[in-house]
């Protein structure tokens, strides 16, 4: 498990750097990084009682899993971390999802992700993690439902690596969607999206040449531009002709170049594509246009739609631009879904604060989800046991609960004894009388 452990220091390293308000000595009885890591705990443990079960071994034990796995010193209180937490901006976590894309190069992981000739797959796309009547801050978005109702809510743009035909996903640091101080205009998707795209966020993935997938919303010049401003950087987005009126009223006109590709079963791919695109009518940049329709036996069609790339597209390779273009839906389905319904929860309210608490907490969640991701991939014990255990769910349910019940000395032993069902001797000794 060296591969947890090295992830784990590094939120140990990046939480000791959390902003800490403190002004007397009296308060400092927990350290920032005691703080910060109890947090991340819950999340990695799928378990909002882990600590409260961790305090009540150390009071029986004198020790705890929140000790010796995590490295926590001292347990803080809930009010405490919450309290603690809310003057931290959530770009402090930033060197760890960096951490978690170099584990998974260094280890090969991210062969799997690899199409294109080598490139790395990143879809763009929010999503919202806080929604209230009541509560809020300086930094919730606001909408109204009905005359009289204002709705107050946390979203934010993830940016996931994704692969066709793989059922995995790897987030990076995501831009959280909140208006600035002073703004006249409340903050957007794409805004975040040209903010995400030119900031040192991607730069992990530089050397892998990645190209950004993205809907209809993306489609446009200043998102295009953003992207150009990464180097070795391309994109596939999803175009519609309400919102691409331009480039379809060029292709409309332009020569068409098409082929097809038959599958088993009778399906048929067919795909048409044109080169030299412009995007908008004034000072345009230069796309190509794709379609793929597919159809059945029957001849009914089951999927069609339309994209813009600044990807080479010729007969050799439209089929695979086509697929990955598609791809985009696996941060849906292989990240967003699991994130809602397979035990991280991150539509719950853990605790909205009055400044960053609920992005640190949201940050923390897709960091976990991460961690989890990148030992699924590459750490062999853990893959173990999560295969014997089967759903993702019952894995992170037996892993929190044996630790209700003793205290295990490093990582290796406890997925050691998941994987076996044996606890090791040291936990048969101290649970004599």
């Amino acid at each position: 498990m060296h591969v947890l452990e090295r992830l784990l220091d590094g939120v140990r390293s990046a939480c000791q750097g959390f902003t800490d308000n403190r002004r007397t000595t009296k308060n400092l009885v927990y350290s920032m990084s005691d703080i910060g890591v109890a947090a991340f705990s819950l999340f990695f443990m799928q378990c909002e009682s882990f600590l409260e079960f961790q305090r009540t071994l150390e009071t029986d034990r004198r020790c705890s899993n929140a000790q010796t796995l995590f490295g926590i010193d001292k347990i803080p209180t809930d009010n405490h971390i919450r309290a603690m937490l809310d003057d931290t901006k959530p770009e402090a976590l930033q060197p760890c999802f960096d951490d978690a894309i170099n584990e998974l190069s260094t280890h090969n992981g991210l062969d799997a992700f690899t199409r294109l000739d080598g490139r790395i797959l990143v879809a763009l796309d929010g999503t919202e993690y806080f929604c209230s009547h009541k509560l809020h801050c300086a930094h919730c978005l606001t909408r109204k439902r009905g005359k009289d109702t204002t709705e107050y809510y946390h979203s934010m743009l993830c940016a996931t690596i994704v692969a066709p035909g793989h059922n995995h996903a790897v987030h990076l640091m995501p831009e959280f969607i909140d208006t600035a101080d002073g703004a006249d205009k409340q903050d957007c998707e794409r805004n975040a999206a040209k903010r995400w795209l030119t900031s040192t966020k991607p730069s992990a993935l530089t050397q892998h040449r990645p190209v950004f997938l993205g809907d209809a919303l993306f489609a446009c010049q200043p998102i295009v531009e953003a992207v150009q401003a990464n180097d070795d950087a391309d994109f596939i987005f999803i175009c519609k002709p309400e919102l691409n009126k331009t480039v379809f009223a060029f292709v409309g006109t332009a020569p068409v170049a098409s082929c097809s590709r038959h599958q088993d079963k009778g399906i048929v791919h067919e795909f048409r594509w044109v080169t030299g695109v412009p995007l908008r009518k004034q000072d345009p940049v230069s796309v190509n246009w794709l379609e793929i329709t597919i159809t059945n036996k029957t001849g009914k069609i089951t999927y069609k739609n339309t994209f813009i790339t600044s990807l080479d597209v010729n007969a050799a390779v439209v089929a695979d631009i086509a697929a990955c273009g598609r791809s985009r839906w696996k941060i849906e389905n292989e990240s967003f879904n699991v994130l809602t319904n397979n035990g991280y929860n991150l539509e719950h309210n853990f605790g909205h604060g009055k400044k960053y608490l609920a992005t640190m907490f949201a940050c923390m969640n897709l960091l976990a989800f991460t961690f989890h991701e990148v030992c699924d991939s590459i750490e062999d014990t853990w893959k173990q046991a999560r295969l014997k255990a089967g759903k993702r769910t019952t894995f992170f349910t037996k892993l929190s609960t044996i630790c209700e019940f003793g205290v295990f000395p490093s990582w290796a032993s406890l997925i050691d004894s998941m994987i076996t069902s044996n606890l090791p001797p040291s936990l048969h000794a101290s649970a004599s009388p």
